[in-house]
C-alpha cells in the first residue's frame, strides 16, 4: 500500500508518499518520497487577500505533477490539506474547485486546530511522558498553532495569525501577538513544568544547527545563542556561507523569534523537537482510516 499526503502551506507545497506494509498487526512505514515546491503563497494571501493568477497556475501545474507522481507510484489512499494562505484567500475556494477540475485531486482548506489535530496524528503521543506537561509548538508561514498536554493529551488548543511569512510581510498584527501572550500565561498557569515540543521547518532546521542529539531537548538558552548567529549573518551570507535554501534563510529569522516569545511567556526552557509535520500527521490519519476499513471487512 502506498499513501499520499499534499501540505499546501504558506511557505511551501510538500507532498510525502510512503509505503505502509501490514503483517497481522504489526504495520511498518517507509517514505518513498518527499518532495518540495517553494510556492510562497502567503505573499499573495496575506498581502493582497488573494492568490493571485500566475501563483493559482503555477499551484494547479504542481497539483497536476503530483497526480501524474501519484499515478505511477500507484497511490491507493491519499489526503490534500491547504492551510492559512488558503483559508484567508478569498479565492480559496474557487482554486479549489479548479484542482478537482483539472488536476484530479480533492483539497480540503483546514482550520488552524484541525491542522494541529492532524500533526498530533503523527506519532507525537509516543514522544509524550504522561507524567509532564507540554506545551505543543507548530509555527508556519501564516499561523501558529499552540497546545497544552497533559496526561499525554492535548488539553486545550489555539490557533494564532502570527506566521513567518506574516512577519516578513508585516502583517502581523500587535494585538494577535498580545493575544498569543495573554492565553500562554493564562494557562501556563494551570500545567506547571512545562516542557517544549517544536514541530515546523524552522525549528527542524535550527535543531539540526544546534548539534544536539535526536531525542534530546533544546534549550531556551542554545536556541537565543542560534537566534543571534543567524542575525549575524545577511540575508545573502544565510544562504552561501551558511548554506541555507532561498526559501528558509529569511523565514528563519521570525521563525526564532516566535518560538523564543513562546517558549518566555509559557516558562519553558527547553524544546524537543520531533521532526514531523502535517504530512507525517496526514500519512497516520490514512494508515487508521485504512486499517479501520479492512478491519470492518473482514
Amino acid at each position: 500500500m502506498r499513501y499520499a499526503a499534499i501540505d499546501i502551506g504558506s511557505n511551501a507545497i510538500r507532498m510525502l508518499i510512503t509505503e505502509v506494509n501490514q503483517t497481522g498487526k504489526n504495520i511498518t512505514s517507509k517514505k518513498n518520497s518527499l518532495i518540495r515546491v517553494p510556492l510562497r503563497l502567503g505573499d499573495d494571501a496575506f498581502l493582497d487577500k488573494k492568490i493571485s493568477p500566475k501563483k493559482a497556475t503555477d499551484l494547479l501545474k504542481t497539483m497536476s505533477a503530483f497526480r501524474n507522481l501519484m499515478d505511477v507510484y500507484k497511490v491507493s489512499d491519499y489526503m490534500a490539506c491547504a492551510t492559512s494562505a488558503m483559508r484567508e484567500a478569498v479565492n480559496g475556494n474557487d482554486i479549489v474547485a479548479e484542482i478537482k477540475d483539472k488536476a484530479h485531486i480533492n483539497l480540503e482548506i483546514i482550520s488552524g486546530q484541525r491542522e494541529a489535530s492532524i500533526i498530533y496524528a503523527s506519532n507525537i503521543n509516543e514522544q509524550i511522558d504522561p507524567a509532564k506537561n507540554y506545551l505543543y509548538i507548530d509555527v508556519g508561514g501564516g499561523s501558529t498553532e499552540l497546545s497544552f498536554f497533559s496526561a499525554g493529551k492535548p488539553q486545550v488548543s489555539q490557533s494564532f495569525n502570527i506566521g513567518t511569512i506574516r512577519m516578513l510581510d508585516n502583517q502581523d498584527k500587535e494585538e494577535t501577538w498580545q493575544e498569543m501572550k495573554e492565553w500562554i500565561k493564562t494557562h501556563s498557569k494551570t500545567f506547571k513544568n512545562l516542557y517544549g515540543i517544536g514541530t515546523g521547518g524552522n525549528i527542524n532546521k535550527i535543531f539540526r544547527m544546534s548539534e544536539e542529539k535526536d531525542g534530546t531537548a533544546l534549550s531556551l538558552a542554545k536556541l537565543r545563542s542560534i537566534a543571534v548567529y543567524l542575525n549575524s549573518f545577511s540575508l545573502k551570507d544565510r544562504i552561501t556561507v551558511l548554506g541555507l535554501s532561498q526559501d528558509r534563510a529569511d523565514v528563519i529569522i521570525p521563525a526564532c523569534e516566535i518560538y523564543q516569545n513562546v517558549m518566555k511567556w509559557g516558562g519553558v526552557k527547553s524544546i524537543y523537537v520531533p521532526r514531523v509535520g502535517l504530512v507525517d500527521g496526514i500519512i497516520q490519519l490514512l494508515i487508521d482510516k485504512n486499517l479501520a476499513k479492512n478491519t470492518h471487512v473482514s
